[in-house]
């Protein structure tokens, strides 16, 4: 293999760079990836923006980009050599698979993590990458490789809807109707929910909620009120005004799951909380959730496809960033190779 590959990197908060770098050598238990697709994230956004996401600071030169898929050209010693030349989907993430919350399958709240694209592990904006053998999981060839890549984002999808108990019959209201409302809203209908609300004060995503499984969207800025008989409440959103209004929204015994990230702190309805027995729970990543990622998505369930709005080179990575922030945009993805 070549000594050097093309990656973007992002040098200090606001540059990127097109650079040689060194091409990476798997550990034993590793295989390299020849990168085909990757999604651009609002993470990655961020990380160019603001040089840093609460305690994740970017202090020296980083590879940006965790929603990815490609080939696997090589492997490490303790890796099965027929793997070369796999289609797989990286789950972007490295956990130590010896602690407490790695032991009791929980591996996402390792505290030894290290995950693709915060600081100071390397991502995927590139032409190849490393991950553990393991987490390089096979995909079938109807698959194409940019809803391989976006299997990342489903797998948060799906891991929020199992953390709500979304199931047969379930009435669900999701706040944000960016690219991860659009997927949570597409895995509740998979899952079985009845009804799938999607609040968005946008119409454009509101338009984009309907044709990606919402039953109904609502506009929080109309000044109608929501039932309050939802069993389960989703906010992809963030904002502080969505996630008091979704707990609200929710019947008694029922679930929030927060998703979305926006401020540290702020109040919420206690009160409503403790009457109604209601269970608010948070969302950090995913676990164990590929298989059955790369399984709705080849049987359809979930559209990935049409959610890719935009597609970018390695050269065009902070056009990709500027795209991610139209809001005509549902997914810009990185090809690498072009």
């Amino acid at each position: 293999m070549a000594e050097k590959m093309k990656a973007s990197v992002l040098l200090r908060q606001g540059e990127l760079e097109v650079l040689e770098v060194d091409w990476p050598v798997p550990a034993a238990d590793q295989v390299v990836v020849r990168i085909a697709a990757v999604g651009v994230c609002g993470s990655d956004v961020h990380y160019f923006d603001e040089g840093r996401i609460g305690d994740f600071v970017v202090d020296g030169p980083l590879i940006l980009g965790h929603e990815a898929a490609g080939t696997i050209v090589a492997v490490g010693a303790g890796v099965p050599a027929d793997r070369v030349g796999e289609r797989v989907s990286i789950e972007p993430q490295r956990p130590c698979r010896v602690c407490a919350q790695c032991k009791a399958g929980r591996y996402n709240l390792c505290p030894q993590m290290e995950f693709y694209a915060t600081p100071p592990i390397d991502g995927a904006f590139a032409e190849y990458a490393v991950i553990q053998a393991d987490f390089a999981h096979p995909i079938p060839p109807s698959l194409s490789f940019e809803a391989a890549a976006l299997c990342e984002p489903l797998s948060v999808g799906i891991w929020a809807n199992q953390k709500a108990g979304t199931g047969p019959g379930s009435r669900v209201l999701i706040a944000g109707a960016g690219p991860i409302g659009v997927i949570c809203a597409q895995v509740a209908r998979a899952f079985g929910a009845s009804e799938v609300v999607v609040s968005d004060p946008a119409a454009g995503r509101r338009d984009v909620a309907h044709r990606f499984g919402a039953t109904k969207v609502f506009d929080p800025t109309s000044g109608a009120e929501l039932a309050d008989d939802f069993d389960v409440f989703i906010d992809a959103s963030g904002a502080a005004v969505a996630v008091r209004s979704g707990i609200r929204a929710l019947a008694p015994a029922g679930r929030a799951v927060l998703v979305g990230m926006g401020a540290d702190e702020f109040p919420l309805p206690v009160a409503r909380i403790q009457a109604r027995e209601l269970v608010v729970t948070g969302v950090f990543r995913y676990a164990n959730t590929w298989p059955l990622a790369i399984e709705f998505a080849a049987a359809g369930l979930v559209d990935l496809d049409a959610m890719v709005t935009g597609r970018f080179g390695l050269d065009d990575v902070e056009a990709a960033f500027g795209a991610a922030k139209d809001p005509a945009t549902i997914k810009a993805i990185i090809t690498p190779g072009t």
